[in-house]
């Protein structure tokens, strides 16, 4: 064997290990973030409880209204970052705005006895957690797209699996932190993967070609109308999760008599459906495809919502099958819809990725925000607010039909 052949096996096998770095620390950092995206939700007790914050439920939803409009915002201008500062650094700078969105959380917690200065170090970590998720998620769905452009919609099913996966271990974690007395205990921890990840993936080649140039020029000023269905989709989808999200845990409480631990546990159980879901639909692709998949799932979610609407007070533990169930049923539509846009609307993939975690953060925002003046000030009960959101998990329904059938290619 001559020294070329050696040094090019050399070389091949640099390049090999190089990509599964790059690859193994983006499936990390889906993990990370999905970790994150959830503490404040799953610490909803602690922000709620006289103890603690003493938020009220206009006050809690209203804290993640910076997370929200930053979250649409982030990923809007992300498109022009790329453009000018590459995909690596986008990501970098996610991570880093997660990193802050930590860090205020911690230390909110020190100036409880002044609550409209810890309240503002609130509304700054959704915003930064908002700005963090905004660059960080549709990059992280870009690379996997790259990653592995034969087998995308696996790809991006599974990336998500594992944001998922940070989403249901996050309420385990709080629960496990307030035993021990310490809640914040989550903030740091997730503070401490994000500097991680940071310092190994600084290190990396992370640079794809996202998009031509031309396309680039084009797109700028205008999107494709197909374009704007997804992006409906993906709004209506981020209200429906969110209300199962962000809520679940007070409806356990308030609406079902369930104990603290008891509502982490439903929507650790949600969260876990979602990441259990999106790893069975993964796996039996051959004999359920994606667009079949897609079709059903928001049925499901709608009867769900249905069930849990209709449960009687004292009976907590059908609220954690409930929320089982909506989790099996949102678990794949996001990913699936990102992957469908880029699939279907090749030119400007990238941005893709970006406007859809744009729309799906308005829908965030709206049930986020919106159902705590619905309960509070209207006087809507939860178990209303869950029967309602039925209705646009249907209305998901509809658009998924039109989706599939250009997929399918049926262009009526």
């Amino acid at each position: 064997m001559n020294a070329q052949t050696l040094n090019a096996q050399k070389t091949h096998a640099q390049a090999t290990h190089t990509r599964k770095s790059a690859i193994a620390a983006v499936y990390a950092a889906g993990v990370v973030q999905g970790l994150a995206l959830v503490t404040f939700p799953a610490a909803s007790a602690i922000f709620t409880s006289p103890q603690y914050y003493g938020l009220s439920s206009t006050a809690y939803g209203g804290m993640f209204l910076p997370q929200a409009i930053l979250a649409v915002a982030a990923p809007l201008l992300g498109a022009g970052f790329v453009r000018r500062l590459g995909m690596k650094r986008v990501y970098l700078l996610g991570l880093a705005a997660n990193l802050v969105a930590m860090g205020l959380l911690v230390a909110s917690d020190f100036v409880r006895d002044t609550p409209p200065l810890a309240y503002g170090m609130l509304l700054g970590a959704t915003a930064s957690l908002g700005t963090g998720f905004g660059l960080t998620v549709p990059a992280l769905n870009t690379y996997a797209h790259a990653f592995f452009p034969q087998t995308t919609d696996s790809a991006v099913l599974i990336l998500n699996a594992l944001l998922g996966l940070g989403t249901a271990l996050a309420p385990a974690f709080v629960t496990l932190f307030v035993d021990l007395g310490a809640w914040w205990g989550l903030p740091v921890l997730v503070a401490v993967m994000l500097l991680g990840l940071l310092a190994w993936s600084a290190g990396l080649s992370l640079q794809i070609e996202t998009m031509h140039h031309e396309a680039a020029e084009r797109t700028r000023t205008e999107l494709p109308t197909r374009f704007w269905i997804y992006a409906g989709f993906v709004l209506l989808y981020g209200v429906v999760e969110t209300t199962n999200g962000n809520w679940v845990t007070l409806y356990m409480r308030d609406g079902l008599g369930a104990t603290s631990a008891l509502a982490s546990l439903a929507l650790t159980v949600f969260w876990a459906t979602v990441t259990g879901g999106r790893i069975l639909f993964a796996a039996i692709e051959r004999w359920m495809p994606e667009t079949h998949t897609y079709r059903v799932l928001p049925f499901v979610v709608a009867i769900a919502l249905v069930v849990t609407a209709l449960l009687p007070a004292g009976h907590p533990w059908l609220g954690v099958f409930a929320a089982s169930l909506a989790g099996l049923g949102c678990s794949a539509l996001l990913p699936l819809t990102i992957s469908f846009g880029q699939r279907e609307l090749t030119a400007i993939a990238a941005s893709v990725a970006g406007g859809l975690i744009a729309c799906y953060q308005i829908g965030y925002g709206v049930a986020a925000f919106g159902v705590g003046p619905l309960h509070e000030g209207a006087g809507l009960s939860l178990a209303a607010v869950f029967g309602a959101t039925a209705v646009v998990a249907l209305a998901m329904a509809a658009l998924a039909r039109v989706v599939v059938r250009r997929l399918e290619g049926d262009p009526s």
